[in-house]
């Protein structure tokens, strides 16, 4: 009977992904050899924890914050919050505080960071490929060059869940992505709002295209219940 139920837990780990050896996994270690079933477990293994955390914190301040703007209460902040966004009105706060569904940070995450094998990843925490303009921030070069002689530099962290914070600011923040803000406040339907991702990669649409395709072929919507 043991031996029936010990096979029966191995078959369901090898189909769901759970694996005790995935407590070994680090940043900066990649396992040989790695399988595509290893390498995803890995990964959700490294980045999910930090995701959830991130997003759970900005969702509450944003509702706490939504509640102060309706009852008119907490003034000062709410003041000091356009000023830090740059907004004037009380929706683009709150389009700007509002953060948007795990399941396209989780598929920016793995696109960016190759499954979160790659070098700026693994060197830098970096793990949406977010570049440096500031030479004074930690930072680390990219292996190519532009223009022929031009350094690409990527922004260097300390930790996995301090570049989801800096993305998430970066997405409250850039001008690029006030249209991508608007959409992920009035709709909850991920596809729609990574349409609005055009401007976060050199290739433009396909970008977004890719974004969603990841989405669904890897069931990232389940991450969104989560919270």
């Amino acid at each position: 009977m043991l031996n029936i139920l010990l096979l029966l837990v191995l078959f369901y780990s090898s189909i769901f992904g759970f694996d005790n050896n995935s407590k070994k996994y680090t940043v900066k270690e990649i396992p040989k050899s790695m399988s595509v079933v290893t390498k995803k477990q890995r990964f959700y293994y490294l980045l999910v924890p930090a995701v959830q955390k991130v997003h759970s914190e900005l969702m509450q301040n944003y509702l706490r914050v939504k509640k102060n703007i309706i009852d008119n209460t907490g003034q000062a902040e709410v003041q000091k919050l356009k000023l830090y966004y740059k907004v004037k009105s009380d929706e683009k706060l709150l389009y700007a505080l509002k953060p948007h569904p795990q399941s396209i940070v989780l598929a920016q995450a793995a696109m960016e960071s190759a499954w979160a094998t790659s070098r700026f990843f693994r060197e830098a925490y970096n793990v949406f490929g977010m570049w440096s303009s500031n030479k004074n921030e930690p930072r680390i070069a990219a292996g190519v060059k532009r223009d022929g002689n031009r350094t690409i530099w990527l922004r260097k962290f300390n930790s996995i869940e301090e570049s989801v914070r800096a993305y998430y600011r970066l997405m409250a923040k850039g001008r690029a992505f006030k249209s991508f803000r608007e959409v992920r406040y009035k709709t909850k339907d991920v596809h729609k709002i990574v349409k609005e991702l055009h401007n976060y990669s050199e290739i433009g649409d396909l970008y977004a295209k890719e974004l969603s395709q990841m989405i669904k072929y890897n069931k990232l919507t389940k991450y969104d219940k989560s919270i």
